[in-house]
């Protein structure tokens, strides 16, 4: 019942726990309840983590908590902390596998950009199959009417059809992030992990944001000089301006 004895000397931390979205409920008010709850959690993580601890937040808005329990933890360093869009990019691989009729494990290089919310951009720009570009294989017409809004909204999704969470997925999605991170990502591919991007892609490095990573002995590296074209760049910037509204609405918090 104490989160300092609790994280003492963990090389690890998974932040599951978070307040979900009631009925009748502001997403303001879903950030302000869940920036308290995650301001002791980075207290905590301060007073006693191994310096060297990787710290994923899963509990939503998860990029925004990221963001908090980093504010409250100033003796660990901004590449400790990471907020988990893997389960997006999974979920984004299956639908694009399901499409070109072959397996999500052949898919590599498709990356989820931004905020683990509706905004997200979940990019096919880059991505490959067996190999070769996925380019010219699906049309802009189904990547903006279908895939986007599905990966987006899947959660949606399976919870009206099995009337829970995926919480299973999730927790799958949430192993593989810390496993990549600490033991390295697949060669030739990428991993998405929202993250402290110290500028990147012209988005401000004090927002957790989820760009695609490499990872190898127990670090991550954005992946560089990736094109950007334009209908791509307004996502971006359309992610990155729901980041910049969540951490004003919280902002009283973080002085």
């Amino acid at each position: 019942d104490d989160p300092a004895r609790a994280f003492r000397d963990a090389d690890y931390a998974f932040l599951v726990g978070a307040r979900p979205r009631q009925a009748g409920m502001e997403r303001s008010d879903l950030l302000q309840v869940n920036a308290e709850i995650f301001r002791a959690q980075g207290r905590a993580l301060d007073e006693s983590v191994s310096r060297e601890a990787r710290i994923v937040v899963v509990g939503n808005p998860a990029n925004t908590n990221a963001l908090i329990a980093r504010h409250y933890a100033p003796g660990l360093t901004s590449d400790r902390f990471s907020a988990m869009t893997r389960l997006d990019q999974n979920r984004a691989r299956a639908l694009l596998a399901a499409k070109l009729g072959c397996h999500s494990k052949d898919v590599r290089r498709l990356c989820i950009w931004g905020n683990h919310s509706t905004t997200q951009y979940p990019d096919v720009t880059h991505a490959r199959v067996a190999g070769k570009p996925v380019a010219g294989r699906v049309t802009q017409q189904w990547i903006d009417d279908e895939f986007i809004p599905r990966v987006a909204r899947r959660g949606a999704e399976v919870i009206e059809v099995r009337g829970s969470s995926s919480a299973a997925s999730a927790a799958n999605a949430a192993l593989e992030h810390v496993r990549d991170w600490a033991r390295g990502s697949t060669e030739d591919d990428w991993t998405s992990m929202a993250v402290f991007g110290e500028g990147a892609y012209g988005i401000p490095g004090d927002l957790v944001y989820s760009y695609p990573v490499t990872c190898k002995a127990g670090r991550y590296t954005i992946v560089p000089d990736l094109p950007i074209d334009e209908t791509s760049r307004a996502r971006l910037e359309a992610t990155r301006r729901e980041l910049e509204e969540e951490r004003e609405a919280i902002r009283s918090l973080l002085k």
